[in-house]
């Protein structure tokens, strides 16, 4: 298992719920839909930079 770091964020109070309560009926640890919701985010973030790359 790769190595983990743990950081902390401030976020409005009802997004923490509702990703809380995401995460519970996902039956994920909230770490792991942080995870995962950050690396689909890199994702977009590096395929919108390629296609604007390919536009110009």
């Amino acid at each position: 298992m790769p190595e983990k770091q743990q950081f902390n964020v401030y976020l409005p109070k009802e997004l923490v719920k509702a990703v809380k309560h995401a995460a519970v009926d996902d039956g994920l640890h909230l770490s792991d839909l942080t995870e995962q919701a950050l690396r689909l985010w890199l994702n977009d973030r590096e395929v919108a930079d390629e296609n604007e790359e390919e536009a110009l």
